[in-house]
């Protein structure tokens, strides 16, 4: 017989608010593959899936929806609930399939190709100031100084937000996707419904200066697509570009942090990526993303029975996949708690799969090569100048600052 949640075992090794899993969750992840298949968190009251198999098996089924649950009371949480229903995350098809066709538009690989140019300059600018500062010794912050300005910059000029505005962006983005993670106080429940709101006028305004003057931005192209009869209402239009501003930039910050931090870790692999930047770039970025992925969890639910790995998930029932985990399965990888930058195949899930597959997978996949590749041709002998400081959240998973000095 295949066992349900009510005939089988729990996960209790396993709880994400804990900083000693936040830390280092591997050791846990192996402890949870080696069972074999999906397990049932009471804690959490879903399945955790953490083998490669069962992980990819989640992330892809059609019968597995982004399904959300309304944030109670609903009357506090009405625009916060309405943001992440019509946003391309938290919708499916049909709403999904459309929405994602406008914004496929967007990012196909040659128009990413195109940007690469400016994401060069934008790097040397960053980097020009961190240089400035490194010849009188001074340390600086991998984080604060590089990995997060520079992709607030490239998603905030694709969209088209004015200069002046992208101060703001961060902090929106910040108080919102505490929303994912465990463990969340009053206090940042709060928090993340002001930024919501704030964030939801300013969008709308935006719109509206678009339609009555265009430009040449995806905010113009998502305000024209709906005008000539693609169906994306204000509300849609909104929330595709909070989320696009949340998640777009987000991943970046956290690969590029995540696998310098690797990098500077693994001084023989510093210096392989050193004599070779160019040629390593695309293969070290792939190991950026499979070594310490920047999502750890991705939640599904059931809309029917689903067998995953051998388990059945309810019609109603969560299931999460460890994507963490997937990513350092033996199974599938070789020497697969090794830290290799020239990893052939590489076969990560570290932006999903299916029809939840990243949208914005190239223009992450660009922006993280091309600012690894500047970083180490400026510095190749860069290294930590102190302990980094790891953000205290398991789903999103990066470093609040990584200190440094060249």
């Amino acid at each position: 017989m295949v066992p349900s949640r009510r005939s089988y075992g729990g996960a209790g090794c396993f709880d994400p608010r804990d900083p000693d899993l936040v830390h280092d969750p591997y050791p846990v992840f192996a402890e949870l593959r080696a069972v074999g298949r999906p397990l049932w968190s009471e804690q959490l009251g879903m399945w955790l899936a953490a083998r490669y198999r069962d992980a990819d098996a989640v992330v892809r089924h059609r019968a597995l929806g982004r399904i959300h649950p309304p944030r109670q009371p609903e009357d506090l949480w009405a625009l916060f609930n309405q943001l992440e229903c019509d946003s391309v995350l938290g919708c499916e098809p049909p709403k999904h399939t459309r929405l994602r066709g406008l914004l496929g538009k967007a990012f196909l690989r040659s128009n990413i190709e195109r940007l690469r140019p400016h994401i060069e300059e934008l790097c040397a600018g960053l980097l020009d100031g961190v240089e400035e500062r490194s010849r009188d010794g001074e340390r600086f912050d991998l984080i604060a100084d590089y990995a997060e300005p520079l992709p607030v910059m490239i998603i905030a000029e694709l969209l088209g937000i004015p200069d002046g505005d992208r101060h703001l962006l961060r902090p929106w983005s910040a108080a919102m996707m505490k929303m994912n993670e465990y463990g969340r106080t009053p206090a940042a429940e709060a928090a993340a419904r002001a930024a919501a709101a704030e964030f939801d006028a300013f969008v709308r305004e935006l719109a509206a200066r678009r339609r009555r003057v265009p430009q040449d931005d995806l905010i113009t192209h998502l305000v024209q697509a709906e005008q000539e009869g693609e169906q994306l209402s204000e509300d849609e239009l909104v929330a595709t570009v909070v989320v696009l501003l949340n998640a777009g930039h987000e991943a970046s910050v956290n690969c590029l942090g995540n696998g310098m931090v690797a990098l500077l870790n693994h001084p023989d692999q510093q210096r392989r990526l050193a004599d070779r930047p160019v040629e390593l770039a695309a293969t070290a970025t792939e190991e950026f993303l499979r070594f310490d992925s920047p999502l750890h969890l991705f939640e599904r639910t059931a809309m029917v029975d689903v067998e995953i790995g051998g388990v059945v998930v309810r019609t109603g029932e969560r299931i999460a996949a460890l994507l963490g985990s997937a990513n350092r399965d033996p199974e599938v990888f070789e020497r697969a708690d090794q830290f290799d930058i020239g990893r052939e195949p590489n076969p990560h899930i570290a932006f999903g799969g299916g029809v939840h597959f990243c949208v914005g997978a190239p223009l992450a996949r660009v922006e993280v090569a091309i600012a690894m590749r500047c970083l180490i041709e400026r510095f190749p002998r860069l290294r930590l100048a102190g302990i980094p400081v790891r953000r205290p959240a398991f789903v999103q998973r990066g470093w609040t600052h990584i200190p440094v000095t060249a």
